[in-house]
Formats: structure tokens, C-alpha cells, sequence
């Protein structure tokens, strides 16, 4: 969600006063919401010009390598972003809430490094958030019944044909050695619209735990990975592609943003992007993703 509130923000923020926009101003606008990037490039296909006051751009394409999101510490490898015609009431530009008109559509892929999964794992806002998660060690565990156990030390390794394996230490509030989780599995996508975990392997300290109590809970994960669930907000992601290969992580999807979904409210804040008044826009017809390869 973060990311694409990201994406959402800063093409929506393109539009100046003026009501003009080139390639230079948007790469300015994305620039300003990210904490780094290595190569950013940005084309804006809006001819004629006058589209921008009657609330339209034509298409917006985005092609980027290692960039790092301040919202969230995350980098991501590889971006590349092409949008369908972006339909908006010019007026409300001006209000700091951007009203769409039609559905917002673009299609995504995105590159993740092990590298980078695992650094966003050991940040700030993981580590604070796991030691909330408390096991109770009846569940599975063959160890001390009283004993209140937490979560540290996430670890993600991508092992290639679409598996992966996750590893996570579960600490005793005694003071006890702690107790290696690994979780092996794979995913796979379902009709584009629900992700899937199979053949799931769980050991602790290296012991197989019992594969019954394993599909209770990747039933109920399975439910959860259901991108149907957010539909209901008016988002809708339908999943093209997952490759896990060795150390990387590729995901092309395209998605769609209802003019009634929260989150254009809560990401549109013009206010907020560095832009200037232009007087023409640059119109590109080669792919933009050869810049980037």
C-alpha cells in the first residue's frame, strides 16, 4: 500500500498551476518523495497540450532503478510504470484533493534483491512491530507452558523456483536460548487475483513441526493473501507475473484505483511536490524501460 500511494501521489502531483507539465518537472515531483535513486526517468505522452485544462493526460510512463522510499525503508531494484489516460477535475487540483473522474489504471513491475527484502525486515518499523507479536507456546512448541515467547530476527533467502524460505527466532521472556523457526514454501499466484502458499516445510531448531498444524495456518493465510479483500476500498491488483529466482524477486501487476478509493485522498497532496511553471510538454515514443536495463 505504501508503494502504491507513492506512485499514486506522484503522478497525480505532475499537474502545475499553470496547468502544464513536461518530463523534467515530473522527474522533479518523484524525486522530491524519494530518499534516493540511482536513474529515474519519466515520460509524459500528453499531446495535445491543452488535454491538461480539460482534466486529462494521455500517459505517464516511469522507469527507475535503486530507488529508496521515504515513507517506508525500502529500496527497490528495479521500477517500471505505464499508465492508462488519467482522467481528473482540473479544479480540484487546486483544492489539494484530487478528484478523479475514471479509474486510474497503470501496469507495474517491480524488482526486489534479497539484499533489499532483508534490510527492509531489520528496519526500525519491523523490529518495533515484532516484539507486539506474542506465541503461545501450547500451540506447537514442546517447551515451557509458561512461558511468553516473541518474535526477532527476521531473515528472507529466495531459493529459485518460485520458493522461498523464511527464518525468524522466537525468544523466551526467561531469558532461555531462542528458538530458530525456518519456514520453507511456495508461492504461487492464483487466476492473477490471489496469492498462494504451498508445500509449506516448517522446522523449529531443525525439527519438523507436525504438517496438520502447518495447513491450519496456511489456510488461513491463503484467505488473508486474497487481493479480492481490497476491492471493497476500491483498489483492484491482478498479479501477471512472480519469478523468485536466485536473490531476486520480480512482480508485474496491473492495477486499478476507483475515483471513489480512499487512497487517492489520502495521496494527493500537491502541496507536498516540487514543481514549476513550463511552457511545453515532451512527448517520447521509444520504450523508456531501454534506458534502465
Amino acid at each position: 500500500m505504501e508503494l502504491i500511494s507513492f506512485l499514486l501521489s506522484g503522478l497525480l502531483g505532475l499537474i502545475t498551476p499553470a496547468g502544464v507539465v513536461i518530463d523534467t518537472a515530473a522527474e522533479d515531483a518523484i524525486r522530491s518523495q524519494l530518499g534516493n535513486t540511482e536513474r529515474l526517468q519519466v515520460r509524459v505522452d500528453n499531446a495535445p497540450t491543452h488535454q491538461l485544462l480539460q482534466g486529462k493526460i494521455n500517459k505517464v510512463r516511469i522507469a527507475a532503478r535503486g530507488l529508496q522510499l521515504k515513507q517506508l525503508d525500502l529500496r527497490i531494484d528495479t521500477l517500471e510504470l505505464e499508465t492508462d489516460e488519467i482522467n481528473f477535475l482540473p479544479k480540484s487540483i487546486q483544492t489539494g484533493k484530487l478528484k478523479l473522474t475514471k479509474p486510474f489504471q497503470t501496469g507495474i513491475r517491480l524488482v526486489f534483491t534479497q539484499a533489499d527484502i532483508n534490510k527492509l525486515l531489520q528496519s526500525s518499523d519491523i523490529l518495533t512491530f515484532l516484539p507486539k507479536l506474542e506465541v503461545n507456546s501450547q500451540d506447537f512448541l514442546n517447551v515451557d507452558d509458561d512461558a511468553v515467547y516473541k518474535f526477532a530476527n527476521p531473515q528472507f533467502n529466495i531459493l529459485g523456483n518460485n520458493r522461498s524460505q523464511f527464518q525468524i527466532e522466537l525468544r523466551s521472556e526467561k531469558g532461555e536460548k531462542p528458538l530458530l523457526i525456518k519456514i520453507e514454501t511456495k508461492i504461487n499466484i492464483n487466476k492473477g487475483r490471489q496469492i498462494t502458499i504451498n508445500e509449506t516445510v516448517v522446522t523449529v531448531n531443525e525439527e519438523q513441526v507436525a504438517p496438520q498444524f502447518v495447513e491450519g495456518i496456511v489456510k488461513n493465510l491463503n484467505q488473508r493473501l486474497d487481493l479480492r479483500n481490497l476491492e471493497g476500498d476500491g483498489l483492484l491488483i491482478r498479479i501477471l507475473k512472480l519469478n523468485i529466482r536466485p536473490s531476486k524477486l520480480e512482480i508485474a501487476a496491473f492495477v486499478q484505483i476507483k475515483p471513489s478509493s480512499t487512497l487517492v485522498e489520502n495521496s494527493s497532496s500537491p502541496s507536498a511536490l516540487s514543481t514549476k511553471p513550463l511552457t511545453q510538454v515532451q512527448v517520447l515514443s521509444q520504450p523508456i524501460s531501454e534506458g534502465v536495463r
